[in-house]
């Protein structure tokens, strides 16, 4: 693929672009359609205590495939494992429709959430493969524009299926938009792959899935379903420790790792890692509490308080689309911590205002957070991306964004513990004021959230885009040294450099 060739949805490589942002719709329109069907669904199928995990297991699958899937695509390519991923995406929607009970539902659920662990990481994969570093910020911003939209489209459809028709349509809409998807990939993606024999890691993918699986579980549950001090949390993060520790002797010896631990010991990686969790943290504290914060201390409806919250995915894809200029000039590192200011400004700014509740106050203070996360977000993941070779890349945004998961998961179960306590000790949820008084605590822990960030992103490395243009791995450069250079990755003739694939339009 020419470098050269012009952005856009109507250039060379519009049709893999679309396809890529058709893709993502997938998980972005299922991420914010199912809140608004849940009283529908409890009505026909029953089950409210289980409601919660329509959203926990898919979290949870999602997060644990992750890894696995993206050593797949560093091995085997990425379009047969996004394709797979579609697959297993669509399959689970089509049976999510046919649910009889909330039970064969949640299971349901889980097969979704295999699905979206290969469709979402695959998406940043493959734009950073066939774009520069310079390109990938404005590719970047169409494909978190899907998310802009879905946060509005997604509440309106789940309402209008489940108020005109069946909430059983909001799982059977996503059918068409998966056909299309794996059509476009498969006519305009093209990759080759050098084919080689490979010795598959199955003992080290088995531990990892394992103790993730409970450390993750643990944490979303602990608190809810179970005590904290009660033999299951207990046990689940002993045991998953365990198998965590038991998973890096595994990887030490294996002849090809699921998880290479030495990507894990790069500067660069390590920081844009600690920035992920920061900004899953920051993520989940706002989407969950600012809709339920507007509709008990204002009135507003819950289509208006979805809106307030819309204004932070309106304002990431702006600032992501325009980040590339910034980092091009002025390096990755001070980029993402502009942005940090700005995300933790924003942060303050929810703080301080929800003594006086407002929507608009609210709206502009989310606006402010998303704008902020846009320049960290998209320039730490392109230059963790660039700063390895091809055979790392998906397993280095594989872990990117399962930190985020990680984040978001261990953001829900410190800002659940905090705001029921708050809630609690002031009258309880029926109370307005204890509400209100619940969720200024919780976006306090927010911006402690945001600050901390800061301090991740002063770990970052003195690293410019023309530095990690080599794909080779970054360390602990500084500006004057080429990351490319520094253990010959750009020698031709190192055993593990593997050749670029082709990304080119299929002449069909």
């Amino acid at each position: 693929m020419s470098t050269s060739s012009s952005l856009g949805l109507r250039s060379e490589r519009g049709p893999i672009l679309i396809a890529l942002m058709l893709s993502t719709s997938l998980i972005a329109l299922d991420s914010t359609i199912l809140a608004t069907a849940v009283p529908s669904i409890v009505a026909d199928l029953g089950g409210l205590s289980q409601f919660p995990w329509l959203f926990s297991v898919y979290l949870l699958a999602q997060a644990v495939s992750v890894p696995v899937y993206a050593k797949l695509a560093d091995t085997l390519g990425r379009k047969p494992v996004i394709l797979v991923g579609i697959a297993l995406f669509l399959l689970g929607s089509i049976l999510c429709g046919f649910a009889w009970s909330m039970g064969s539902l949640i299971v349901m659920r889980a097969l979704q959430g295999l699905g979206a662990g290969a469709v979402l990481p695959m998406t940043t994969t493959i734009a950073a493969d066939i774009y520069t570093v310079a390109e990938r910020a404005k590719t970047q911003g169409y494909i978190a524009s899907v998310w802009a939209v879905s946060s509005v489209v997604g509440p309106t459809l789940g309402g209008v299926f489940s108020q005109f028709a069946s909430w059983r349509w909001i799982f059977f809409v996503n059918i068409p938009f998966c056909l299309l998807a794996a059509w476009m990939l498969w006519r305009s993606y093209d990759e080759s792959v050098e084919r080689r024999r490979h010795r598959i890691d199955y003992a080290g993918a088995s531990l990892l899935t394992v103790a993730l699986t409970l450390l993750i579980l643990a944490v979303l549950e602990g608190g809810q379903a179970w005590a904290w001090s009660s033999w299951q949390s207990i046990g689940s993060f002993a045991v998953g420790a365990v198998l965590l520790a038991a998973f890096g002797l595994v990887e030490r010896r294996a002849a090809e790792p699921v998880l290479p631990l030495e990507v894990l010991t790069r500067r660069l990686i390590v920081a844009t890692c600690l920035i992920s969790i920061g900004v899953g943290t920051v993520l989940v504290g706002l989407t969950s509490y600012v809709p339920t914060f507007l509709e008990r201390s204002t009135g507003a409806t819950p289509i208006v308080a979805g809106l307030a919250v819309a204004a932070l995915t309106i304002g990431w894809p702006i600032s992501a689309s325009q980040s590339g200029r910034l980092y091009m000039r002025v390096g990755f590192r001070p980029t993402a911590l502009i942005g940090l200011v700005v995300a933790s400004a924003g942060a303050v700014s929810l703080w301080l205002t929800s003594a006086t509740p407002s929507v608009w106050a609210t709206a502009g203070s989310c606006l402010v957070v998303g704008l902020g996360l846009g320049l960290v977000a998209t320039p730490t993941l392109i230059a963790a991306q660039a700063s390895v070779p091809w055979n790392e890349r998906a397993v280095v945004t594989g872990t990117n964004m399962f930190m985020r998961s990680v984040g978001s998961a261990v953001g829900v179960a410190i800002f659940g513990a905090i705001a029921n306590a708050v809630i609690a000790s002031r009258g309880g949820d029926a109370s307005r004021n204890a509400v209100r008084a619940g969720s200024s605590a919780v976006f306090l822990a927010v911006v402690v959230a945001a600050l901390v960030s800061i301090a991740a992103g002063l770990l970052m490395p003195h690293t410019r885009a023309e530095d990690v243009e080599h794909d080779g791995p970054a360390g602990d450069t500084d500006d004057s040294e080429p990351v490319g250079s520094q253990d010959g990755s750009d020698d031709p003739d190192r055993p593990d450099r593997v050749p670029q694939p082709s990304t080119r339009p299929s002449p069909a």
